[in-house]
């Protein structure tokens, strides 16, 4: 069992500890306290499956004990306990310290308004399903209960010899980003993803054969979609077995007449750049028809001659070793890259409270990474602690708008519990209808999601290739798929970021928690760092031919990637948009490196290309991380840091500056060609500086789209480079007349209309008047609603 070990620092310093005959109180900071009650007065130190870090630094408090209780004061809490048994009477805290105006004081047993967190799966669930708590909430507290948690011994897990409340109360008020923190010390980092998860995963419930998987994939090519991932489904192995076996669910063994060179077609996959991943059930153990099953049996004293089941018992350190080193090992040896766990046989097993799941997701895991790879394996959540083993799948949803609609929520509010990367059957599992917009829809939305995988049932007409979609909608979702590798850049940087505690989606809520409007506006989220999104989960409006996402933008600039609109903040707006697009926004001062090396291996090296888009208005610095984006390395600090800067100056002789790297340069190319774009800009001339000394600079301007556009090639990474833009420049709105002809062009409505409405929006008068006339002409309410957000767009 010497693979499946987690590094663990489970023992709180005495200093932080406050205890009793029947209690004990950790301090384990000034707002996350832990509280034991047991009438024996035994309690544990050692890591459970939650918990494995109690570490934490000395935290400084008062504390008052006399014989009718105990006080303990820090700077955010005030707390009193009677030293009896733990009760709504005799356990109480106080928050200080925090903006919250009602309900800073909670007792034991006391219900608090959670912000949620996630669940176990999606499976069959069309549209919403319950969400487990996470670890904040509106009134400022959080409780989690480790009571049931097993606990770590030296090489395995065990039930706690006593059952006893074993809880920790998160007091953090709306400082939400802090509780997480703290949660991540306590429950372990997210590990660092490899590079080839943020690309686009092709999965499909689906009876392929060898050659047709490689036609399928040289088709993507002839469409310059890029893929990284192979996800094959259960019928990589035998499935129609003697029934004297039981069911084909369960199996081991590859389908020849499917996959006669399995091997092959491994080496052809990873000679793409493209890791496997396979589908395995294994609920029903290692049976006397596969290839493997004697070497198991041998390894476990079994029956091989009446070919005695290897019955699957994750309770079992025997079984568990010979599971991988007689099953999964060599199929990993001739080309598995990581293991699909498809486990929906409930919780139960042969020790009480040991989620067969949860033991699957840490064996799994942690065996995985056994040579010194970065880890990866796909399953479904097991309660708290879950983000230490990505990824998760969240089962087999709905073909339906329902289930997309709960999606960017479900996925948003799993970082309430820190499980930063689910990965969604994007588009939909099963059930519902052919409904071309949907999938669409559902594509834009898994680009900017945690993981982009498409899959789909075994039905003949659910296939998710864009070929079988219409051209307008093929072309687009081809875009998307593009794009997704493009910003590999910008996700590999926010996945070094999610290790080191920020999640890549984050609620509204979380950067402006006292703003009301940002919980009201459940669907959209931060994308890392620089972006805001706001999925489109709605068909369209009968008439204007847009959908309507109502979206939240705080104070401040925001500029739409995709059609170039420039948006005033501190307010809402119904966004409409056409098929090609769905709310994007990115902050002013945002950086986002990009790149166009995205077929096959390509994507896998740090770029010797980027593309950087710089949006005005504001001040913004983004420092972009790269490593091997394999191996364990980051670890030790093998890494390379680049940080672009730009100073806006209030629009006067801006900058823009790359810093040389910082790390081992050994990991990135010796040289390195930029595109910087400045969005949203008047032209003004540029001038570049190589270490301060003035050089050649290639630079064009887009009166269309407003973008400054500067040309570096083949530049040397020993050196800073300056981009100064002379002069005084505007955030500058885009043509907002050619997009009213665009609404207007698409619109159901009388050509009078249109013509004057167009003539409305291009004479020059102010807002109040178009907007008088849009009420006059007894528009629909959509058409009206998308004139009038392009023209009120940005009001300062």
């Amino acid at each position: 069992m010497t693979n499946f070990k987690l590094n663990t620092n489970p023992i709180a310093l005495k200093e932080n500890i406050v205890a009793g005959d029947k209690y004990r109180i950790t301090v384990l900071s000034s707002a996350l306290l832990r509280f034991e009650y047991n009438e024996t007065g035994n309690f544990i130190d050692e890591a459970t499956q939650v918990v494995i870090n109690r570490d934490f630094p000395a935290t400084s408090f008062k504390l008052k004990d006399n014989e009718d209780g105990l006080t303990i004061e820090t700077e955010n809490i005030k707390l009193f306990y009677n030293k009896k048994r733990f009760s709504s009477e005799g356990l109480k805290v106080k928050i200080y310290g925090t903006n919250l105006n009602y309900n800073s004081d909670w007792s034991y047993g006391m219900k608090t308004t959670n912000l949620g967190g996630t669940a176990r799966t999606l499976d069959a669930i069309n549209g919403a399903t319950n969400l487990e708590d996470g670890v904040i909430s509106r009134n400022g507290f959080a409780l989690l209960d480790d009571s049931s948690s097993l606990i770590f011994n030296e090489d395995f897990v065990q039930p706690r010899q006593e059952q006893y409340e074993d809880i920790y109360l998160f007091c953090y008020g709306h400082e939400y980003k802090r509780a997480l923190s703290d949660f991540y010390k306590l429950t372990g980092n997210t590990p660092l993803l490899p590079r080839f998860a943020l690309g686009n995963w092709w999965s499909r419930y689906y009876r392929y054969t060898q050659d047709s998987y490689k036609a399928l994939m040289e088709n993507f090519d002839k469409e310059k979609i890029p893929f990284s991932v192979a996800v094959i489904d259960m019928d990589w192995h035998l499935v129609d077995i003697d029934p004297k076996y039981g069911s084909g669910w369960t199996g081991y063994t590859w389908n020849t007449n499917l996959f006669p060179d399995h091997k092959e077609l491994l080496e052809w996959l990873h000679n793409r750049g493209m890791k496997v991943t396979l589908n395995v059930h294994p609920a029903e153990g290692v049976r006397g028809y596969e290839d493997r099953y004697k070497n198991m049996a041998k390894a476990l004293d079994l029956d091989v001659e009446n070919e005695e089941v290897a019955e699957f018992d994750c309770t079992n350190p025997k079984f568990l070793d010979a599971y991988f080193e007689e099953i999964h090992h060599p199929l990993e040896e001739e080309g598995v890259d990581f293991w699909w766990l498809d486990w929906q046989q409930g919780t139960g097993s042969k020790v009480p409270g040991l989620d067969p799941l949860w033991m699957l997701n840490h064996c799994h895991f942690l065996d995985n990474g056994r040579d010194g790879k970065r880890p990866l394996t796909f399953s479904r959540y097991a309660g708290p602690g879950s983000h230490r083993y990505p990824i998760g799948f969240s089962g087999d949803t709905w073909i339906t708008w329902e289930s997309l609609a709960f999606q960017p929520y479900f996925t948003a509010t799993a970082s309430n519990i820190g499980y930063g990367w689910w990965s969604h059957d994007i588009g939909g599992h099963m059930m519902g209808k052919k409904d071309n917009e949907l999938e669409l829809r559902w594509y834009q939305y898994g680009v900017f999601s945690p993981i982009m995988r498409l899959h789909s049932s075994c039905s003949e007409f659910a296939g998710k290739e864009p070929w079988n979609f219409p051209l307008d909608i093929h072309t687009v979702m081809n875009d998307f798929l593009r794009l997704r590798h493009r910003l590999i850049p910008y996700l590999y940087t926010m996945n070094y970021r999610a290790y080191k505690g920020t999640p890549l989606i984050l609620s509204m809520y979380y950067h402006y928690p006292e703003s009301w409007d940002a919980y009201e506006v459940k669907n959209q989220y931060f994308f890392g760092s620089e972006l805001i999104v706001a999925p489109v989960v709605t068909p369209k409006v009968a008439g204007v031919d847009m959908a309507k996402t109502k979206v939240w933008l705080p104070d401040g600039y925001h500029f739409d990637i995709f059609t170039g609109t420039v948006y005033s903040g501190g307010r809402f707006i119904n966004m409409y948009r056409d098929n090609s697009s769905i709310p994007v926004l990115a902050k002013a001062g945002a950086i986002i490196p990009m790149t166009d090396e995205i077929m096959h291996s390509d994507f896998l090296k740090n770029p010797q290309s980027l593309n950087i888009q710089v949006y005005t208005g504001a001040d913004g610095i983004f420092t972009m991380y790269e490593d091997d984006g394999k191996t364990c390395k980051y670890l030790d600090g093998d890494a390379v840091n680049t940080t672009f800067e730009y100073l806006f100056n209030g629009g006067f002789d801006s900058t823009f500056t790359i810093k040389r790297p910082v790390g081992n340069l050994e990991i990135i190319p010796k040289k390195r060609s930029y595109k910087i774009e400045l969005n949203a800009v008047t032209d003004v001339a540029v001038e570049v500086y190589i270490d301060g000394n003035k050089t050649e600079a290639i630079y064009n301007y887009d009166k269309e789209t407003h973008r400054l556009t500067v040309v570096l090639n083949d530049c040397d990474l020993d050196e800073d480079i300056t981009i100064k833009y002379v002069g005084q420049h505007f955030v500058l709105q885009h043509d907002y007349a050619a997009s009213i002809y665009k609404i207007l062009q698409n619109a159901q409505i009388e050509y009078t209309k249109k013509d004057e409405i167009y003539r409305a929006a291009t004479s020059g008068n102010k807002p109040n008047y178009l907007l008088n006339e849009l009420i006059a002409r007894d528009l629909d309410e959509g058409t009206r609603e998308a004139i009038s957000e392009i023209y009120l767009a940005c009001i300062y």
